[in-house]
């Protein structure tokens, strides 16, 4: 069978194909931001400190990067139904554990499960499209399920607000476990069942590309600006950037419900706008690595201004990092090109693990820099903010200027 046949109606397999895998990937991008809202919640209840913080809500990264190599493996041996709803099943254990946990260490479990049982739902949505609908659809698809990860990071910031206040945020995430337990059933029970052709690789024979790969010097002057950026924004955007709020800028809960709100409309627009813009411009003779550029130049002020501590014009710069943020994943379509075809899969997944871990590790690096200063009062100090953001400026500044250098160098060779 091909993927341009149409065995149903398009309407039937959105339905059946598209909504369950959907659906869990809107789950996946909520868990990813929920902490930032409920995060002095879970200061005031268990006495973290900025450094368990940020370990607690990096562990969801970590767990998400280790399973990024094996999960190509499970995906074409499995199929992406059978692979995505048993990782959901073990986010929703992980879910109901964290709304239970009585302690950091318990916590820190839920927390990695829900990594782990996340950690499919992106991939394996893309290649469940790749077996039920035609070529010519995949990108819109592709467009509209970032978008459903854009309203899942919607969801965790006022409408999360809101139901604070009229709940604890133990029962939300009891209630996210429910969800996540039904979108996996979902998934396993609704979605029908296409043979795809089953890769004779095992994760040692994948594990034999990587050389090939961290040897080219391309997916490094690339890929570094990458994973820098996506470790800084979506370090920021799920945890750092709420406490930022309140303890430098003295937004109460509601107010900073509204800026998460605001970041995550930036990261839609963003999402639906680059791919765009970047085709629009290619066409017009304009390189694709001088959007990116571009994109990460703007970035980098509005890095600078936070470090600074910038009280004003905050809702309008937290969309416009999201939104410039969202310059980055370009990256990935470039690097695909400089590879063989049946390398391409492993190059995304090789740059995928790198990312999560380097989010793991700006996040809890950030809480560790801003626990050297004394927490007075409930509040960590502006100094520990203003080093820390000033160190993910220097993060993201570092393969931005490697990148210039090396493309002027390319240049004059010219």
């Amino acid at each position: 069978m091909t993927t341009q046949e149409n065995v149903s109606p398009p309407f039937e397999l959105l339905l059946k194909v598209f909504l369950p895998f959907a659906g869990g990937y809107y789950l996946s991008y909520l868990y990813r931001t929920v902490n930032a809202i409920i995060s002095p919640d879970l200061v005031r209840e268990f006495g973290l400190g900025p450094d368990d913080l940020g370990l607690l809500t990096s562990s969801y990264f970590l767990a998400f990067a280790l399973f990024q190599l094996p999960l190509g493996i499970l995906l074409d041996r499995y199929g992406p139904r059978r692979v995505n709803a048993g990782l959901l099943m073990l986010a929703g254990t992980g879910a109901a554990l964290f709304g239970v946990a009585q302690s950091l260490p318990g916590l820190i479990v839920g927390r990695a499960l829900i990594g782990l049982g996340v950690s499919g739902c992106l991939m394996s949505s893309m290649k469940v499209f790749t077996l039920w609908f035609p070529l010519n659809r995949l990108a819109t698809l592709n467009g509209w399920l970032l978008s459903c990860g854009g309203l899942g990071a919607l969801s965790a910031t006022m409408p999360a607000e809101e139901l604070l206040r009229v709940t604890d945020w133990h029962s939300i995430f009891l209630l996210l476990a429910a969800l996540t337990f039904a979108a996996a059933g979902a998934i396993f029970l609704f979605v029908p069942e296409r043979a795809a052709p089953r890769a004779p690789q095992t994760l040692i024979d994948s594990l034999k590309s990587l050389p090939a790969i961290l040897r080219n010097a391309n997916f490094w002057k690339l890929g570094l600006l990458v994973i820098a950026g996506q470790g800084v924004f979506m370090s920021l955007q799920s945890l750092w950037i709420a406490p930022w709020l309140k303890d430098v800028v003295g937004l109460v809960r509601a107010d900073i419900g509204s800026h998460l709100l605001m970041a995550a409309a930036g990261m839609i627009v963003g999402a639906a706008l680059w791919g765009v813009v970047a085709d629009w411009l290619a066409r017009r003779g304009v390189d694709t690595v001088k959007v990116v550029l571009g994109g990460v130049g703007a970035s980098l002020v509005i890095l600078a201004l936070l470090a600074l501590g910038v009280k004003s014009g905050t809702l309008a710069l937290l969309f416009a990092l999201t939104l410039f943020s969202q310059v980055q994943p370009l990256v990935y379509a470039m690097l695909s090109k400089e590879f063989p075809l049946e390398l391409s899969g492993r190059v995304i997944s090789t740059l995928n693990f790198l990312v999560f871990l380097s989010a793991f590790a700006v996040q809890w690096g950030t809480g560790l820099i801003i626990n050297l200063w004394p927490v007075e009062a409930g509040r960590y100090a502006d100094a520990g903010y203003a080093t820390a953001f000033g160190a993910c400026f220097a993060l993201l500044l570092a393969p931005y200027v490697l990148l210039l250098l090396s493309r002027r160098a390319g240049a004059s060779r010219e």
